[in-house]
């Protein structure tokens, strides 16, 4: 059991036959009044997002998320395909599950498998990667020293914004949980 107390950012917990997470919390004290906990929680099941408050006493029960480490393998249509490395198992998960940081994974590249009481909910990318620019427009001699940014298109597919001075074919690294560019790999 956890306490509505005890609530930190990514905790996931059974309310109402719901499987529930974390996305934000506050503890909120008013001057007057009791205090009380206010949340942004996301049904990991299908994905909705919603705002609620919880007296601090509040208990629920702990829900145990599975996290599997699996390797992409391909893209098959609207199914996206991985195979577990201990036993050579394949799955395939629904586009739909996936999170946004997804686009920024390309193939044979390892991520985490969530699941709950066996079901597959979603995909956890890794939190940096290193990609290829593909296509972006060219930098000009003085450009490097501004913060002003170009749109760049990634090997995978995915359009991120980077530095005036990064140009075509440069491997990059990539903060997947923000989609934002990190350094020059």
């Amino acid at each position: 059991m956890i306490s509505a107390g005890d609530f930190r950012n990514g905790v996931t917990f059974e309310q109402d036959g719901q499987v529930l997470q974390i996305v934000e919390f506050q503890h909120v004290k008013p001057g007057k009044g009791s205090a009380f906990v206010r949340t942004k929680i996301r049904n990991v099941i299908t994905g909705a997002v919603v705002e609620r408050t919880y007296n601090p006493t509040d208990k629920f029960p702990t829900a145990f998320v599975d996290r599997k480490d699996m390797q992409y393998l391909y893209d098959d249509g609207d199914l996206q395909v991985f195979m577990d490395m201990e036993t050579y198992d394949q799955i395939s998960i629904n586009a739909r599950a996936l999170s946004d940081s997804f686009k920024f994974v390309k193939e044979n590249e390892i991520c985490k498998v969530l699941s709950y009481k066996g079901k597959v909910f979603g995909i956890e990318a890794p939190n940096f990667v290193v990609l290829k620019v593909t296509q972006t427009d060219p930098g000009f001699k003085g450009n490097t020293a501004t913060n002003t940014l170009k749109p760049a298109v990634l090997e995978t597919g995915a359009e991120i914004r980077v530095p005036l001075f990064i140009d075509e074919g440069e491997d990059i690294r990539i903060d997947t949980r923000t989609g934002e560019y990190m350094e020059r790999a």
